[in-house]
């Protein structure tokens, strides 16, 4: 990983997957999303951060010079792609999703919550990635969420979303980034700030890219009228 350190909670066998029983899919863990993170430079120049990076190499009693990195573990992953023989296309599109859809009230038949990792940045804030999925009899949706909070310093919310509809050849991406200083967050309760949830609505909108991901057509060709045999 080329990191001096790594997140304190780290759950690197735990995983996200959706395959199709051709093989190929998409899946989300935390090994991929750490790759995303820039190991080169700090994201976040706080006075805290040296004071952290230094207390992190004493704890692992590394006799090494503490290396310039990106100590809030900020990553733009958005999945990783499954498939040998069969892979999805993945392209730019303009199509959005319809979140008007998935508020009609429909039922759940699958729902998880998968951690990946989580560090609380020395007692300064938290950074963090899951990603949770559920799946209706018309559709499955699924958020990949990193969140990062410095004390005192900023919030930051990088979004993945995924939406499959029943009887369509393709899905559906869309990844956002939200950020804000503390600073220009005065209007805001302080007592939200610990939520994405609720902060997540008060964050300007910095970045947003919509991509179509396209299944295989050998595979597509073969389906009847129902819809592609996920398997989670």
């Amino acid at each position: 990983m080329h990191m001096p350190a790594l997140p304190e909670m780290l759950f690197g066998d735990n995983v996200l997957r959706i395959q199709h029983t051709d093989g190929f899919g998409i899946e989300f863990n935390a090994i991929d999303a750490l790759k995303r993170v820039n190991n080169l430079q700090d994201s976040v120049k706080v006075a805290c951060a040296q004071e952290w990076q230094e207390s992190r190499a004493e704890a692992e009693h590394s006799k090494d010079v503490v290396k310039r990195y990106d100590w809030t573990y900020t990553t733009d992953y958005r999945g990783t792609l499954l498939g040998e023989h069969m892979q999805i296309k993945v392209t730019p599109t303009t199509d959005r999703i319809d979140m008007e859809k998935l508020k009609a009230r429909e039922q759940i038949k699958f729902f998880e919550d998968v951690l990946l990792f989580e560090d609380e940045l020395h007692d300064h804030g938290v950074s963090m990635i899951s990603v949770k999925i559920r799946v209706m009899p018309t559709s499955f949706f699924l958020l990949l969420r990193f969140f990062l909070r410095v004390d005192g310093v900023m919030i930051r919310i990088n979004d993945t979303r995924l939406y499959h509809e029943a009887g369509k050849n393709h899905m559906l991406r869309e990844f956002s980034t939200r950020e804000s200083q503390i600073s220009d967050l005065q209007h805001v309760p302080p007592a939200i700030y610990t939520d994405p949830n609720e902060i997540a609505q008060h964050l300007p909108l910095k970045l947003t890219e919509c991509e179509k991901l396209e299944l295989p057509e050998t595979a597509t060709q073969a389906e009847t009228s129902q819809s592609p045999q996920w398997r989670e």
